[in-house]
Order: C-alpha cells, then structure tokens, then sequence
C-alpha cells in the first residue's frame, strides 16, 4: 500500500478536528462544561484522547475553537440564507439575530463561553476565531462604514454585551429589548432579519425609525 499524500493526510486532521469541535458543543451543551471530560469530547468524537492534546492546549481552548466555528456557521447560514441579498441593512440584521439566537438556544454552551473569556487565559485567537472575525468585518463593510477598524471592534464588543445580558444570571435582559437597542444603534428596521415575536419596549415607533428614510451609508 503507497502511503498516503500530504493533501490526504491534511484533509484526516482537518476532519479530525472539526469532529472534536463538534463533539464540544454538542456535549457541553447538554452537561455543561465542568461535567465534560475531554476523555469525553474524544469518545463522542470518535478519536483518541492524545489527538485532543495534539490540536488543543487544553479545555478552554478546545471550548472556545468549538464556539467560534458555531457562531461562525450560524451567522453564514444567516447571511446567505434565502431570499439572498445585498442589502447591507438587512445582513447587519441578520447577524445581530444569529448571535442573539444562539445565547436563546444554546444557553448553557454560551454561557460557559462567555465565562471562559472572562477567565486567566482571556479571548484566545484560533482559526475559527478569525474566520468569525473576518466574516463580521465583510458585514460591517456591507453594511456601508467608512472606518471597518473601527467600527468592527465597536460591533463585537456590542455584541458580546448583549449575550452576557441576555444570559445573565437572575437577572437576564429580555432578547427583544437587547435586539431593539441594536437596531437603534444601527438605524434598523425592526422588521429586518428574523424580528421576534414580541414588540419592542414601547412598539415599534419606540425605535425611531418610523419615520426615517432608510439611506446607503448609516
């Protein structure tokens, strides 16, 4: 048997990590993260425990890689999600909705990131990371800013706020309140992206947008 090439090889590891990534999420969000061993992220990934040690410093880390590769397939899924479009106002919106729809559906896996920023290690720079980073940068550019180095930080620090809101313990903020405040902030209709349900604090008028002309650039 010829061994296999470099891009064969390459390919293995590459889909032996997303295994390992998918397996985090799927685990802490049903055990939480101090329930899960990475024995047990390696056994729902079908892998061997070193190989864990080998694409990871450690568990943080691993969770982390596992949550920007979802907040990273989410928001695409949302961007490009039919009918597509260009409008710059309307992805904004949509990415303001992903990542506020992920801390309601994946509450506990969201939560032990959030708290793992917050730890020694910080906010650790992985490729899945700068992927995110890099898809969120083209929709701040879409969305018609003249200074991307900006207002980029400026969109994910006000987004990463809101999640901590929204999954704050005891005192959580409810969604349609965070989203309404982003909309504000942005200049969005609130009938863009996928609105909730429920109203705004005060309808939809309480944005301000009513009767604002909806231009090129913000």
């Amino acid at each position: 048997m010829s061994p296999r090439s470099a891009s064969v090889n390459e390919e293995l590891r590459r889909r032996s990590r997303e295994r390992l990534l998918q397996a985090t999420v799927e685990l802490v969000s049903e055990r939480g993260y101090e329930a899960t061993t990475l024995g047990d992220i390696a056994d729902r990934a079908g892998s061997a425990r070193g190989l864990v040690s080998y694409y990871f410093p450690g568990k943080r880390q691993l969770l982390q890689s596992a949550v920007h590769r979802l907040m990273h397939r989410t928001l695409q899924q949302a961007l490009e999600r039919e009918p597509r479009t260009e409008d710059g106002r309307e992805l904004l919106a949509r990415a303001i909705d992903a990542i506020l729809g992920l801390a309601e559906d994946r509450p506990r896996l969201m939560r032990s990131h959030m708290a793992g920023i917050l730890q020694a290690e910080g906010f650790i720079q992985c490729p899945e990371q700068q992927r995110l980073a890099e898809l969120l940068r083209d929709t701040v550019q879409r969305y018609g800013t003249t200074d991307v180095d900006h207002d980029y930080p400026v969109l994910r620090a006000l987004l990463m706020g809101a999640v901590f809101a929204e999954l704050l313990p005891g005192a959580p903020m409810p969604t349609a309140t965070l989203r309404a405040e982003l909309f504000t902030r942005y200049g969005l209709d609130w009938e863009l992206g996928v609105p909730p349900d429920e109203e705004p604090p005060g309808g939809t008028r309480a944005l301000g947008l009513a009767d604002q002309p909806v231009t090129d650039t913000p």
